[in-house]
């Protein structure tokens, strides 16, 4: 994506020792790999484990009895009380006159506010981006419109799948706006690179000089994993794909080449040591992972009792009542039983990689390999699908372990065993975070014990056939929340009560708050914030609404796709007509800090203009509101600049199952040249 970032290996090295990825412990961290070879990909086997008669790696808690990392409550405080009150006086307190309070009296009660970024491949990472964009302060035209300076309030950021790709993106190169991040800024960033193609960078020729160089570099970082003697899957690949648009690494001259280590080596565990985030400047970061029950082998959609994890700086854990637990991070890879390691006193460090984490939320193969090995023929009509069919055979041959999932040594053996469902396996088998229909990382932030009054829901989910939600991942979560998680996590707010209704009202294609009025003080449910991806207001033909398995763009539509949500996200909507809502800003604003009027004793009276943006925005079950006030919409997606896409763009949207063939063929071939180690 990138040049290597000029801060992070000296600085890395110089903040070692003051990292925060560690339980309390006297014994200094482990040496931070390099990162300067595709094979810093493996981690690193038998070190010294902190001393277990002192020290835990595992935390184990209950629904009732909630407690968050000691890290994560540092963290979140220090910002909350060294960053946040300039910043919500900085976004607010210049247009007191708008929104019609006076800072002051909230005595510096401001709302808790989190982020979710959910999934949906590429389209979902250009979506986050162009959505934050607009709520950034660093944005002029955003902070014009008013909507820029939420993202500077925010407390927690989440994301799956490919909402983990902008998450990441985000810190491994350290908190840069997002046009910069995406298309480079002629400088020392070159953007995603999204005109290259993730599975097949060098074209449709799986045997070009170019594509051979990156599969081989593939290659040599998983083998160098395997080595080390922990089961690599399909995962592993994927993750690399990833990490050479999404880390800080990787540019057009040096793609091809292992000149750099396009990522390898930086570690989830490592944020921490970012600037931006030792600066306090980020929110805390939050990706999620589904379970799929070890041993299943489940093709179809996982049932809302499977274990859902996050995955932050700090550790691997889940607040789901079945388990209540969180692993070190530094330390995932290590098998434990009964939080000890098994090997004596024999760690893993360096298995979380950044590119891996990621490849962990998004690692959605499970049906698609299925119907693949049934559907033979479909793979030998396309160039040299018969082969990669044949080397799929041989991958089931030589696997160990599920090669449709990521292969986590589990730290959890003996944990939670009369609930955890996975409590007496070895390993966990941790598949896309939407597995199990929940498409928006809502979980983490909806935890009691974080206590979030406001989520933002950054919404650039496809369920309908023009690739627009339709409510589907808030009503799961709802209904997940509702019944699963009702020790564990707050409730939702009033939603419609199915997809067809989110479409029916309209609130699936504009803003929308959902939960203004709670009847309890404090509420029974955060405020949330709907930001859904829909056509633009105007009438313009839509480009946005992309397939997940899109695998490329090109820089005009990047571009076009950016500037289109950033439009969206300022304008708000204005009832039957195709025009901005001048007023937007200010109504967000409202959104944002209205759970802070109920922190105040009494209660501050919400002021007359917040009142009637809540009448336009606000969700009121016994008054829904009607598609028809969103009149002119268009809903075909229109693809923007059909003489850059051609015929190699076309092959990649038509021909999604031959391109998962080809990661398939790759990693049979790992299997051929592991299995030979």
């Amino acid at each position: 994506m990138f040049f290597l970032a000029p801060w992070s290996r000296p600085l890395l090295r110089a903040l070692a020792v003051t990292s925060l990825v560690s339980h309390a412990t006297s014994q200094d961290p482990p040496p931070l790999p390099s990162q300067d070879s595709v094979t810093d990909y493996a981690p690193s086997t038998n070190v010294e484990c902190p001393d277990f008669s002192t020290t835990s790696l595992i935390r184990v808690f209950t629904p009732e009895n909630q407690t968050l990392h000691p890290g994560e409550v540092d963290y979140v405080n220090q910002r909350a009380s060294s960053v946040l009150p300039d910043a919500w006086q900085s976004w607010l307190g210049a247009n007191e006159a708008g929104h019609g309070y006076n800072l002051s009296a909230f005595q510096g009660n401001y709302p808790k506010v989190g982020m979710a970024i959910p999934g949906g491949g590429l389209r979902a990472a250009l979506y986050g981006a162009g959505c934050l964009s607009g709520l950034d302060a660093r944005n002029d035209s955003a902070r014009a419109a008013g909507t820029g300076g939420l993202l500077q309030v925010t407390s927690y950021l989440s994301g799956l799948s490919g909402g983990s790709w902008i998450t990441g993106s985000m810190y491994f190169n350290n908190w840069p706006t997002m046009f910069d991040m995406v298309l480079g800024n002629g400088k020392d960033m070159e953007g995603w690179l999204l005109d290259i193609n993730l599975a097949s960078p060098d074209g449709i020729d799986l045997f070009s000089a170019n594509n051979q160089a990156f599969f081989g570099s593939m290659l040599w970082s998983v083998m160098a994993k395997a080595a080390k003697g922990i089961d690599t899957s399909m995962t592993d690949p994927w993750a690399r794909m990833i990490s050479y648009h999404f880390l800080n690494q990787t540019n057009r001259q040096n793609f091809f080449t292992n000149d750099t280590a396009h990522g390898a080596g930086q570690l989830w565990s490592n944020i921490p040591l970012v600037p931006a985030y030792q600066q306090f400047e980020t929110p805390f970061p939050i990706i999620v992972a589904d379970s799929r029950p070890v041993g299943s082998n489940l093709t179809t959609a996982l049932s809302p009792d499977s274990t859902v994890f996050e995955i932050t700086p700090l550790e691997l854990a889940s607040y789901d009542p079945n388990l209540s637990a969180g692993m070190n991070l530094t330390y995932a890879g290590t098998h434990l039983s009964n939080g000890k390691a098994v090997n004596g006193s024999a760690c893993v460090t360096g298995f979380d990689q950044a590119g891996f984490i990621m490849g962990s939320s998004a690692i959605d193969m499970q049906q698609i390999l299925d119907f693949a090995r049934n559907t033979i023929s479909e793979f030998s009509k396309n160039d040299g699908s018969a082969i990669l069919y044949v080397l799929s055979r041989q991958l089931q041959e030589v696997r160990t372990r599920a090669d449709d999932v990521a292969n986590w040594p589990s730290p959890f053996n003996g944990i939670k065993n009369t609930t955890f469902q996975d409590s007496d396996r070895e390993w966990l088998e941790l598949i896309d975070g939407a597995s199990n229909q929940e498409n928006i990382p809502y979980g983490p932030l909806f935890v009691r014990a974080r206590g979030l009054d406001v989520i933002v829901t950054i919404e650039g989910s496809s369920d309908d056939s023009n690739n627009w939600p339709n409510g589907t991942g808030p009503l799961f979560s709802a209904r997940r929340q509702s019944t699963i998680l009702r020790s564990s996590h707050q409730q939702f707010p009033p939603l419609p009560q199915d997809s067809q209704a989110f479409v029916d009202t309209g609130v699936n294609a504009r803003a929308t708050f959902f939960g203004c009025d709670p009847k309890q003080n404090p509420p029974e449910y955060p405020l949330v914030i709907y930001l859904p991806n829909a056509p633009p207001i105007n009438g313009d033909d839509p480009v946005t609404n992309t397939l997940t398995f899109t695998l490329s763009y090109t820089r005009k539509h990047q571009e076009l796709f950016l500037s289109q949500v950033h439009t969206n996200t300022i304008s708000g909507f204005t009832p039957n007509a195709n025009t901005p809502d001048p007023n937007f800003g200010i109504c967000l604003q409202c959104a944002a800090i209205d759970r802070g009027r109920l922190k105040v004793t009494p209660n501050i009276p919400r002021s007359t203009i917040c009142a009637q943006c809540f009448q336009q925005y606000c969700f009121d079950p016994e008054n829904p509101p009607s598609r028809s006030e969103l009149p002119g919409r268009k809903q075909v997606f229109v693809d923007p600049d059909p003489q850059g896409l051609g015929k190699l763009g076309n092959f990649f949207t038509e021909n999604k199952f031959a391109l998962i063939g080809g990661l398939i063929g790759l990693v049979a071939l790992l299997g051929i040249l592991i299995g030979g180690l």
